[in-house]
C-alpha cells in the first residue's frame, strides 16, 4: 500500500512530467524548433527531393548579418557579408546564420519543393546577437532562389542575397553589389533662391579663404 507522501510525491512528478511534455511539445512542432535566441523553420539534413538520388556534395555556409556588413553598399543599413552562393544540383547546404545586431534577423529562402518544406519555406531567425545552424537539400532544376531578411524593411534597407542552383536561371534584382536595383537611390535636389544663394556662398568661401590664410602667413 503506497503511503501518504509517496503518493504526493507521485503526483507531483507526473504533474512536472505532463508541463515539461507540453513545453517541449511546443517548442518544436510544425517544423518550427524555437528557443529564447531564435527560430528555425523546416530543418532538412537528410529527405532527400524527388529528382536526387544522393546527396551531391555537403556545403558548409558562414553568414553574417547586420549594420557592419551593409558598410560597403552605399545606402544601405543591413546586409549579409555575402551575396550569392553557386550551388551544385542535390547540395545539402548546413547554414550557419550568425546575427552580429542587438536586432533581430534573418536567412530566409522562399520557393523550395512544398512537399519537403511547408510554405516552400526554409527560415533560420536569430532574435540578436548570437548564431543557429540549420540544413535544406536542393534539388536539381536550375533556378535562383532568394535569400533575404522579412524583418519589415531589412530586406528593402540592403538585406538580400541569392542562391543559384545549377547556375540558376537568372538573376535577381536589387542584390546588393551584383545586380541594379528596380528603384534607384536617387536623391532630387530641389533649386531654389536660398539654395543657389547658399551654393554661390560656399564657391566663394572656397576660392578665397585659403588665399587669406596663405596671405597672413
Amino acid at each position: 500500500m503506497i503511503n501518504k507522501p509517496t503518493a504526493i510525491a507521485v503526483i507531483l512528478l507526473t504533474l512536472v512530467s505532463s508541463i515539461t511534455s507540453q513545453a517541449l511539445a511546443a517548442m518544436n512542432h510544425n517544423g518550427m524548433i524555437m528557443d529564447s535566441k531564435g527560430m528555425i523553420m523546416n530543418h532538412n539534413p537528410d529527405r532527400l527531393p524527388k529528382d536526387c538520388k544522393k546527396i551531391a556534395a555537403d556545403i558548409d555556409i558562414t553568414v553574417h548579418a547586420g549594420q557592419e556588413q551593409a558598410k560597403k553598399f552605399t545606402g544601405k543599413m543591413f546586409a549579409f557579408d555575402q551575396q550569392e552562393w553557386n550551388i551544385a544540383p542535390c547540395s545539402r547546404l548546413n547554414i550557419t546564420f550568425i546575427n552580429d545586431d542587438d536586432v533581430r534577423h534573418q536567412f530566409m529562402i522562399h520557393g523550395l519543393p512544398g512537399y519537403l518544406y511547408p510554405a516552400g519555406m526554409f527560415n533560420i531567425e536569430v532574435y540578436g546577437k548570437g548564431q543557429k545552424t540549420a540544413s535544406f537539400i536542393v534539388g536539381t532544376k536550375p533556378k535562383t532562389y532568394l535569400v533575404h531578411c522579412e524583418v519589415p524593411q531589412h530586406m528593402e534597407m540592403g538585406m538580400k542575397a541569392q542562391i543559384k542552383v545549377a547556375g540558376g536561371d537568372g538573376d535577381l534584382a536589387s542584390i546588393p553589389g551584383l545586380t541594379e536595383s528596380v528603384t534607384a537611390d536617387i536623391y532630387p535636389i530641389e533649386w531654389g533662391d536660398k539654395s543657389i544663394y547658399f551654393v554661390l556662398i560656399a564657391l566663394l568661401i572656397g576660392l578665397f579663404l585659403p588665399r587669406l590664410i596663405l596671405g597672413r602667413r
